[in-house]
């Protein structure tokens, strides 16, 4: 392949770059951890929210199972609204869901105190959803940056192929990359709880710094080598 032909091969799309998808792990385990201890709920992890809601209910604690709900509610019309983003925005979906996460995770800290259980519960779920529907792959292969559970799979089964059967081309980094977003999640996460409970009035604000990086990684890394 002459020098040409490589100059003329795509990069990967900006938001699929591995800095973005560690970025978007460490925000995600953070806002569960803030979640969970401000609320009770995980802005993220449904599934959870899902088992507690039937396991409160079938125990006739009905008070407690319907916390759940507004949260599985929330995530699932972020899920709408990133889909008709990505429709209506096209390559400019990430960069404008990553300023749209921002304004309300801010709108959400200014809300706090007067509205906690509606800022918290509607509105990071909201925010999960979007993230998690508009950044989908991590140079090509599909990830998720709120749940460590298919990255851990990912991660393992790679070292698995690599050491098993040689596996193919680039499977060790691939392995090596998913390890480092469960770890991101996992930093997030202790960050978070950290952050919560010794400055819960500022707590939102490291997500935010780390979702303006985001966002301008998004919007200045070259989407293609220059011919």
């Amino acid at each position: 392949m002459s020098s040409q032909d490589i100059a003329a091969i795509p990069l990967p799309p900006r938001d699929e770059a591995v800095s973005i998808a560690l970025l978007l792990a460490f925000v995600g385990g953070y806002l569960d951890a803030y979640t969970w201890i401000i609320h009770g709920v995980m802005a993220n992890a449904q599934t959870a929210n899902l088992v507690l809601l039937w396991v409160y209910g079938t125990a006739g604690n009905w008070g407690d199972a319907l916390r759940f709900v507004p949260p599985i509610l929330a995530f699932a019309i972020g899920i709408v609204a990133a889909a008709w983003l990505r429709r209506a925005s096209g390559e400019r979906a990430s960069a404008i869901n990553t300023l749209i996460e921002i304004l309300l995770l801010v709108a959400i800290g200014i809300l706090h105190n007067r509205l906690p259980d509606l800022a918290g519960t509607l509105g990071i779920s909201f925010v999960a959803a979007m993230q998690t529907a508009i950044f989908t792959k991590v140079e090509g292969v599909a990830y998720s940056s709120v749940m460590i559970t298919g990255n851990m799979r990912q991660a393992i089964e790679g070292v698995f192929l690599a050491l098993c059967s040689g596996g193919p081309l680039g499977t060790l980094r691939r392995s090596g990359i998913f390890t480092g977003l469960c770890i991101a999640f996992g930093l997030g996460a202790a960050v978070g709880a950290f952050a919560t409970e010794n400055i819960p009035d500022l707590a939102l604000g490291i997500p935010v710094i780390a979702l303006v990086i985001v966002m301008l990684r998004c919007e200045v890394q070259p989407n293609e080598a220059s011919p």
